[in-house]
Order: C-alpha cells, then structure tokens, then sequence
C-alpha cells in the first residue's frame, strides 16, 4: 500500500520560492561532494518508509493550502548540522501542483492515506493556478472554477 506525507512548507510563501530553496540545496549539496540529489532533513524516521517508496509524495502546505506535491524516491539516515541523527527523504525535483486545498498547520509531518489526497491539477487549470492562491479558493468556493 502507498502512504503520503504532509509537511509545513515554512518561510515558503510561493511555489517559486520553493523552487529556488530546493535548487540551492541541490547545488549546495553537489559542491559538498554528496551529489546533486535532493533530500529533505527531518528529525523522524517514517515508520511506513517502505509505504512511502512505493509511490508516495510530499505534499507541501504553502500559506495554508496544500499546493504542490514531490514523489519521495528514498528514505535515509542522515545526520543534522549539530551532530543528531535525522532522516533524509529523497526527492523528485518535479513539482507537481494540485488543486488547492486549505489545511491547517501543525509541526512536523503527518501520513496521508490515498483517500485525502488532493488531485493534481488539471492542464485547462494552469492558467488558473497563476491566480494568487486566495483569489482562485475564493473562485473555487463560489463554483465559478
């Protein structure tokens, strides 16, 4: 079975500005010599680590809204700045948007089974998407998208 995860993108208010964060950490992670592969740190290891390499994504929540999602390629062991053990989760570099959904915060991550996954966009919605993403909920909410 696939399982998802659900993560805070923090200091993160648009889909671009993630882009360029995780760009900076693939090249800062290659001049280090470890490679140009893109891994997000995180202090637990996922219990469903098996789950979640068999298809399953990040779902990042950007200012409120679940937005974009990256497939989860690997989980490793890894170590933090100060020395303690963490969790490295590999990831796709494709960001793939999904259609905005409003989710409240919280710390960490949280699983999120199949039937709560939001859908990806559609391609006749891209335009849609460039809208800031309170004008296109406000659209969605009154049927009009």
């Amino acid at each position: 079975m696939t399982v998802h995860l659900l993560k805070l993108c923090v200091g993160i208010s648009h889909i671009d500005q993630l882009v360029e964060s995780q760009q900076r950490r693939v090249i800062q992670s290659s001049a280090r010599g470890e490679g140009a592969i893109l891994r997000h740190i995180t202090r637990n290891v996922p219990r469903r680590a098996e789950e979640l390499t068999r298809g399953g994504s990040i779902y990042w929540i950007i200012r409120g809204h679940i937005s974009v999602r990256q497939a989860i390629t690997g989980v490793e062991t890894a170590v933090t700045a100060e020395g303690k053990a963490a969790c490295a989760l590999v990831l796709e570099a494709n960001l793939v948007r999904v259609i905005l959904r409003r989710h409240r915060a919280f710390q960490g991550w949280r699983y999120l089974e199949l039937g709560d996954v939001p859908p990806d966009s559609l391609e006749e919605l891209d335009g849609i998407d460039a809208l800031p993403e309170g004008l296109a909920e406000e659209l969605r909410g009154l049927g009009l998208i």
